[in-house]
């Protein structure tokens, strides 16, 4: 049984925190599904991560291509994971679901806390997935660094 890992971020922004958390996950040998809301976002997103540093590269790939399933890293707005993702990381108050966290190795909700809507959206889906019996952390990085604040 996995679990919800909640991450606020306060000091650093998302296209900073997903690679950091994608380079954990790869590094464990997890295929990991990144679910957005919008398309353009994961497209934004997407160039991102490929306009990093060479000796950082992160493997990855927009959702609708011929080679989703074998993907390490696949940026989606999709329910399934094409990609037979180990981990699903939500951005952006995607949708996730208590048997997504029962069933995968982990599932990350990344929300940014400079966003009101985006901190009561992740407050409910805690609430939801808690209630559903998932586990699940709180990390912050009010601090300057990561710390986990809080366990359900």
């Amino acid at each position: 049984m996995g679990a919800a890992f909640f991450y606020h971020l306060t000091n650093t922004p998302l296209e900073a925190t997903l690679p950091m958390l994608l380079r954990k996950a790869l590094g464990v040998g997890w295929r990991v599904a990144v679910r957005g809301t919008d398309a353009a976002r994961l497209d934004w997103l997407d160039q991102k991560l490929w306009l990093g540093p060479e000796e950082e590269f992160l493997p990855h790939g927009l959702a609708g291509g011929a080679h989703d399933a074998a993907q390490p890293v696949l940026l989606t707005t999709n329910l399934q994971f094409e990609n037979a993702a180990h981990c699903l990381m939500s951005i952006d108050g995607a949708e996730v679901q208590p048997d997504e966290v029962t069933r995968l190795e982990r599932v990350c909700v990344l929300f940014d806390g400079n966003d009101p809507p985006a901190v009561e959206r992740a407050r409910d889906q805690w609430r939801s997935l808690t209630a559903a019996g998932c586990s699940a952390q709180y990390w912050s990085e009010a601090s300057g660094r990561w710390e986990k604040k809080a366990d359900a």
